[in-house]
């Protein structure tokens, strides 16, 4: 395992650690608001707290975007940034709803070279590092081989945090409905996005995500064979916060289907 990543794992699981420890007791949980439907805890803060500790005693030049403390600039930095979410999935936390993961992702020169989301309630640690693969525990991943959108399950994510665009993606998530074999919407992207790369799901997208929500998971599938652009299809998905991703196959149909063309393009037409 890469250095970066095996101290990723390390802070991975301490965080995992705290937020199962708070998972026995939900009651004593103080819980604040941020925005609607955009809830932290002292647990978030506390995971958050574990994972900058142990990576800055390793790396102290590193810089770090994480979801609570925004970003962190030492003053002789590196062109290494840890993109964190401590807790993704704070909301089905404090309900005790077993769906939600610590994302830690490394970014170097612009690139996600390291990736890992650990799943707390199953022990399911995914881990990727650029050109070499993605993992389910020991296990290598790779991403689902169907072919055709009708056959597919997709996940999916509502835009809690701006509802100015829930009128469109309500028509959206009909449409998808109707084209697909299923739709899940459990409310934790990062894990959403490691499921792709599990083949769990055939495909996902979601609007209005922070990178921390993206990054690891990103890596992810596309070390697991998967292809992921932002709802335009360029690569700019970390800053619009927009993403679609999938299978090679199942990809370019959910696209088109996002973008409110037929998922395929009929005969002797322009697409």
């Amino acid at each position: 395992m890469h250095p970066l990543l095996n101290t990723a794992v390390k802070a991975a699981r301490k965080a995992g650690a705290i937020i199962n420890r708070a998972s026995l007791d939900l009651d004593l949980l103080r819980v604040t608001s941020k925005g609607h439907a955009d809830f932290v805890t002292e647990v978030d803060r506390a995971a958050e707290q574990v994972i900058i500790e142990t990576l800055s005693q390793a790396y102290p030049d590193h810089c770090f975007l994480a979801e609570e403390s925004g970003a962190q600039r030492p003053e002789a930095a590196s062109d290494f940034t840890w993109i964190i979410d401590p807790l993704d999935g704070t909301t089905n936390f404090i309900h005790g709803f077993p769906q939600y993961a610590v994302s830690i992702a490394c970014q170097h020169g612009g690139q996600i070279t390291q990736a890992v989301i650990y799943d707390p309630t199953r022990n399911d640690l995914f881990t990727a590092t650029r050109g070499r693969g993605a993992f389910l525990n020991d296990r290598r991943l790779r991403v689902s081989k169907r072919t055709q959108l009708q056959d597919c399950l997709i996940g999916t994510g509502f835009p809690f945090r701006n509802l100015e665009k829930i009128d469109h993606y309500l028509q959206l998530f009909k449409r998808v409905t109707e084209c697909t074999a299923g739709m899940r919407r459990p409310g934790a992207a990062a894990l959403d996005l490691a499921y792709v790369a599990a083949g769990r799901y055939d495909g996902f997208w979601e609007y209005g995500l922070a990178p921390w929500d993206m990054a690891a998971g990103s890596l992810l599938v596309v070390e697991a064979g998967g292809l992921i652009s932002d709802d335009e299809g360029n690569a700019a998905y970390l800053e619009s916060g927009n993403v679609v991703c999938g299978a090679p196959k199942i990809f370019p149909q959910l696209l088109r289907l996002v973008r409110g063309l037929d998922p395929e393009p009929t005969p002797g037409t322009a697409s």
